[in-house]
């Protein structure tokens, strides 16, 4: 039975917790978070340990959401055992492979049979010069489209996630229309975090996002599918500000995962690397511990890192003045990674409070 995600307790349980199977992977992207790598790596879960986290996350509670992410999941040959697993034991098990040739029909509908509830692929460029450029493999963009069309045919719903930055933001509108031509249920738009390779990407200025997440709100209008940014909280903000409060309300999506906006790193969001650390977020890699020798479930509602981090109040600089503060929050890996403070205000946000006369000096950022 499907969890209401407007019911979830975040200081209780995470709306979704990330497992990164792996850091192999055949692509080179430019904004990858894992610095992903050809070969895996030796101390990866084993199947064994891997299974055994998977019961442990069974104790959040029923139909907890479970991302089986990487570097390319599909790097490992018990991908498939894994998704059957956790299936078996009532978790809504989902994948965000990569789109390579290990992407094939066969192993789409394996996973299908395994009870695969979503597959989410990766688009950042609405031509196959754009995507291909930005994800460094040629071809990458053909094979990602061939997938969704497996996927579909396999009836795994799909997600499209999309980075924003200044090399891709001219290229969303040609992405709306791909992942509208694709059937998706989700677009996931992310923005950028300076981690891993992404660290030599260049942003965009706060008040591009700001521009960014009005036009996001004007698509959310009409598009057939649904629409959740990743890392920019103040969406919601946005949202509320053109009279868009129906955004806070909206029902979860036809296939029973949902999505709540607001969801930020350590409150509602937790990560497990491929080794096993028990991070808020992959983009605020802060370790409150390791899957290996502590439970997962105590870790995510007892250990101190992530309680402060779902205390709104604990939040400094505008962060910490802004009435929006308890529905968005900033994101608090982008915080981290400018600042070293995963409690500071977040650099992206245009938005500065009444009681708030300036950002200081740290706080600033420019695109």
């Amino acid at each position: 039975m499907a969890t209401d995600p407007w019911a979830i307790d975040t200081s209780q349980r995470p709306f979704v917790l990330i497992w990164e199977v792996t850091q192999a992977c055949a692509l080179a992207c430019k904004h990858c978070r894992a610095n992903a790598q050809p070969q895996r790596h030796p101390d990866e879960l084993t199947t064994a340990e891997g299974k055994q986290l998977l019961d442990d996350i069974r104790i959040f509670g029923d139909g907890q959401l479970v991302v089986l992410s990487g570097g390319d999941p599909l790097a490992r040959d018990d991908t498939v055992e894994l998704v059957d697993y956790g299936t078996d034991n009532g978790l809504r098990m989902t994948l965000t492979p990569s789109g390579t040739t290990s992407l094939t029909a066969d192993r789409i509908q394996a996973l299908a049979d395994a009870g695969l509830r979503r597959m989410a692929l990766s688009i950042d460029g609405g031509s196959a010069a754009a995507h291909d450029e930005f994800r460094q493999e040629r071809g990458s963009f053909e094979q990602t489209l061939r997938a969704a069309r497996d996927a579909r045919a396999a009836g795994v719903p799909i997600q499209i996630n999309t980075t924003v930055c200044a090399d891709t933001v001219a290229e969303l509108p040609a992405i709306r229309d791909r992942v509208a031509e694709l059937g998706a249920v989700l677009w996931s738009v992310f923005f950028l975090v300076p981690v891993g390779r992404g660290r030599v990407l260049d942003p965009i200025s706060p008040d591009c996002a700001e521009r960014v997440m009005e036009w996001l709100c004007t698509v959310g209008d009409d598009a057939p599918f649904g629409i959740k940014t990743t890392e920019a909280p103040h969406y919601r903000r946005v949202a509320i500000e053109r009279g868009r409060a129906d955004h806070a309300t909206r029902s979860p999506a036809p296939d029973g995962i949902g999505r709540r906006m607001g969801i930020t790193a350590g409150n509602g969001f937790a990560f497990v690397s491929h080794t096993g650390e028990l991070y808020p977020s992959g983009f605020l890699p802060q370790a409150a511990g390791n899957v290996k020798h502590e439970d997962v479930v105590d870790v995510y509602r007892e250990s101190a890192s992530f309680r402060r981090l779902r205390d709104p109040d604990a939040l400094r600089g505008k962060c910490g003045a802004c009435e929006y503060r308890y529905v968005c929050g900033g994101s608090r890996s982008r915080a981290y990674a400018y600042t070293g403070d995963p409690l500071a205000s977040d650099p992206l946000c245009a938005y500065i409070p009444d009681e708030y006369d300036e950002a200081p000096p740290d706080q600033q950022f420019t695109a």
